[in-house]
């Protein structure tokens, strides 16, 4: 069984995604302090106190996840929630680690690189400005493709039963997409010459955004569209450090 330093795969995984460049909400990285000692990681979305107890029966050390604790919205004091949550991770010897915004936008192993290649599409540009950082891509379907034919892709790779708003061109050959929350920026997706906006979570007033833009939108998830990161940075964790991973699924439909 090989052993890998806790503090060596965080210093790897923060120089990777350059975690420190993204302006994020949340800490980033390193959140809470577990076993130095690594023969295990597990990697699962959102930090909850199902996770801390998966992961720790799982036998992990370090638990990596895209949405983390602490966030900078979160009020800041211990109630009994937040304390069975760390009490879960202190009992365990478990180390909490998370990358956020840095994860979605990495071109190899960020959600929404991903996304694109499992999708079919090629030719990624760079799609969705954070302060001074773009964290999604604008990707290429050669030759153009029908609705039909995306939608399907979808529901194969990412979610049985996306929302779709069917407002688009009958071919598409560039669709934008971030993960997660960004219904915000169909129209920016539009404007940059998109025929598809594919996120997460819808918003109220998408419909009429994708109407009036003529843009297709396809809201699949916001934790389908963020399984792919985590779990393809812990396989290269684990195949650099030579130690054990395991993907915790914990579906939500939201």
């Amino acid at each position: 069984m090989h052993v890998a330093g806790r503090d060596e795969i965080v210093a790897f995984a923060d120089g990777l995604l350059q975690a420190d460049a993204y302006p994020d909400a949340l800490p980033i990285g390193l959140q809470v302090a577990g076993a130095e000692d690594v023969t295990r990681i597990a990697t699962g979305v959102s930090a909850s106190l199902e996770l801390f107890r998966r992961a720790a029966d799982a036998g992990a050390q370090m638990l990596i996840v895209h949405h983390g604790l602490f966030w900078k919205s979160d009020p800041r004091r211990i109630g009994p929630r937040e304390r069975d949550r760390l009490k879960a991770l202190f009992d365990a010897g478990l180390s909490l680690v998370a990358y956020h915004l840095a994860l979605d936008a990495h071109p190899d192993v960020g959600n929404n690189a991903l996304l694109c290649r499992l999708l079919g599409l090629d030719d990624l540009e760079e799609f969705g400005r954070v302060h001074d950082r773009t964290i999604g891509f604008i990707g290429r379907a050669e030759p153009p493709i029908s609705l039909d034919e995306l939608v399907s892709r979808v529901r194969r790779e990412v979610t049985p039963e996306p929302l779709v708003f069917a407002d688009g061109p009958e071919a598409i050959a560039r669709v934008a997409i971030i993960s997660g929350a960004a219904a915000q920026e169909l129209d920016a997706a539009a404007d940059a010459g998109a025929d598809c906006f594919i996120t997460g979570e819808p918003r109220e007033p998408a419909m009429a955004s994708a109407r009036e833009a003529g843009i297709h939108f396809i809201a699949a998830g916001h934790y389908a569209t963020e399984v792919f990161g985590v779990r393809v940075l812990g396989d290269l964790i684990a195949g650099r450090f030579g130690v054990e991973h395991v993907f915790i699924d914990l579906p939500n439909p939201i």
